[in-house]
């Protein structure tokens, strides 16, 4: 009974940390948020209140009475008329507005996707918002020239900006296909972190064989994993093939000299299959790795008695061993390996980038003046004031703090606010002080950096450290190049996309499975595979993507 509310509870926070980003406490609203309040007017401001129509998700208090959305009234002069949708039916209810034409001034949290974006920008449904980032959205402005891949993906193959993103950059999202080992058993054993895909095996090898955990059982499982879609970057190739070529665990598309191409049919591919076929054919792969859900790989990792787990392929610790219960140890003696060295000097990194949904835009129906307020709310949540109160709250005290002087961020630097020693909350009520992940606003490294953490990160209190030190060691072996999460897709490709990237997405897994198990030979099944892309139209899908690159 113990065993499975500590699994519940780890996922739930791993299911939070997941959706904020790694973001602090904040109101259980749609969005929420904290901050300083207090500052004047922007100039220019208009002098008559601005009615102003907001569409955006119903959260479990009312926006109309949120705090923070009391404070950007005053301080903008306007009046927010709220249309809300229940967050699973968020887009349908969009959709039914945009083709009634009754849709309000601002979508503030849309989900549009860029193909979306694109459709309404050419119909002149949504307009375009460079001139008024240019005029009325300093910090925006600001940070999309620091962070130049913002403003890239922002932009629209037509010169346009429809819409302005949550800006998020988690500290363990960037590099998250990673790998962790029980240092426990390599001690046992003296052996070393290993480096190479050769050193791996003997580690995995010496796991199966030389009873680390010391039960005299042959009870060792040397690596485990999970599908992707119940485990984050669980499926043992997402770090594993980064050996042998570059595996964005996606698209599964390599860039060079801004030239796209597709990696699992090259031979590089097909060693990396071999090295993990080997693996699972000396049975020091799970055999469940294909398989098994968050549960079950939370249950084998928080098992009573002997530790069985020798290594996971995954972005959090947390959901193989219980990282949030300071009376439990059991994962201090696990550490992160960094990308290792293929046979051909191959070691990278799979990377992402903090590009969140594009969360406002603003529609034809938006007066100038209601455009220009629409454009200064977002803006100000781009702010260190803004983006503090919008994400944690406008209360001091409440969510968030000013930090104390011995208090320090993530790289151990002072901090400037802290979550600490809050005032008590009753656990009854919905806080509805903030926009907690509702709208567009300023989650970047610089923003996140300026708040105190643990500084031990064997703590639970120290966990997300531990993640962002993990991160940093992925860093040094990103790719010269890799492809953008956030291009836009030609709105008379997105169909033809969405049908090929799911058929071929389902090829590379599948076969993956078999070649790896030894269902399939790549000695005498290899050619057949990689023909097979021709049936599923890879070379459209690859020229898709290289006109979305290109902009064209």
């Amino acid at each position: 009974m113990k065993k499975s509310i500590w699994v519940s509870l780890m996922l739930i926070v791993i299911a939070s940390l997941a959706l904020s980003g790694c973001g602090g406490s904040g109101s259980d609203n749609a969005g929420g948020a904290s901050g300083t309040a207090g500052s004047a007017a922007p100039e220019g401001t208009a002098s008559k209140p601005v009615t102003i129509g907001f569409f955006a998700p119903q959260g479990k208090a009312p926006l109309e009475d949120n705090d923070y959305t009391k404070y950007v009234e005053q301080k903008f002069n306007v009046s927010i008329k709220w249309d809300l949708a229940p967050t699973d039916a968020l887009v349908d209810r969009r959709q039914l507005l945009l083709a009634s034409g009754d849709y309000p001034e601002v979508f503030l949290e849309g989900k549009f996707t860029n193909a979306d974006l694109l459709t309404y920008g050419k119909q002149g449904v949504l307009i375009p918002l460079n001139g008024l980032i240019d005029k009325y959205a300093p910090n925006l402005k600001a940070m999309m020239d620091k962070k130049p891949y913002l403003k890239e993906a922002m932009t629209a193959p037509d010169g346009n900006i429809y819409g302005i993103p949550r800006f998020n950059e988690c500290y363990h999202c960037t590099f998250s296909q990673k790998f962790w080992i029980n240092k426990e058993w390599l001690d046992k054993l003296g052996l070393s972190v290993p480096t190479t895909t050769d050193e791996l095996y003997a580690v995995l090898k010496a796991f199966k064989t030389k009873d680390p955990n010391g039960n005299g059982k042959a009870d060792e499982i040397p690596l485990t994993g999970a599908p992707n879609k119940y485990v984050w970057n669980g499926n043992i190739d997402a770090y594993l093939m980064n050996a042998f070529i570059y595996n964005d665990n996606d698209k599964y598309l390599t860039v060079a000299d801004g030239k796209v191409d597709f990696a699992p049919n090259k031979p590089q591919w097909k060693e990396g299959l071999a090295y993990m076929h080997k693996l699972y054919g000396e049975g020091l792969i799970d055999k469940a790795s294909f398989t098994q859900n968050d549960q079950a790989v939370g249950q084998l990792g928080n098992r009573e008695g002997d530790e069985v787990v020798g290594s996971i392929t995954t972005a959090l610790l947390s959901y193989l061993v219980n990282t949030y219960d300071d009376a439990i140890t059991r994962h201090k003696h696990w550490v992160i390996v960094p990308p290792l060295k293929g046979p051909e000097g191959v070691r990278l990194a799979g990377m992402s980038q903090g590009f969140g949904e594009f969360a406002m835009a603003i529609t034809n129906k938006a007066s100038e003046a209601q455009q220009i307020a629409a454009i200064r709310i977002a803006d100000y949540a781009f702010s260190e004031e803004g983006a503090l109160l919008s994400e944690y709250g406008v209360k001091e005290g409440i969510g968030w703090k000013k930090a104390e002087a011995d208090e320090k961020n993530i790289d151990g630097k002072p901090a400037k606010y802290s979550f600490s020693n809050l005032q008590p909350v009753d656990p009854n009520v919905v806080r509805n002080d903030s926009w907690t992940l509702l709208g567009p606003k300023d989650l970047s490294k610089d923003f996140r950096d300026l708040f105190a953490t643990a500084q031990d990160p064997l703590t639970s209190a120290g966990y997300e450290k531990r993640l962002a030190d993990a991160t940093k060691t992925y860093a040094p072996y990103a790719p010269k190049a890799f492809y953008p999460s956030s291009t836009f897709i030609r709105p008379e490709d997105t169909d033809t996309m969405a049908q090929l990237s799911t058929s071929i997405k389902d090829y590379v897994q599948s076969n993956m499975a078999q070649f790896i198990i030894g269902d399939k030979s790549l000695d005498k099944d290899w050619d057949a595979y990689v023909k097979g892309f021709d049936g599923l139209n890879l070379a459209q899908y690859v020229q898709i993507y290289q006109s979305a690159l290109e902009k064209k």
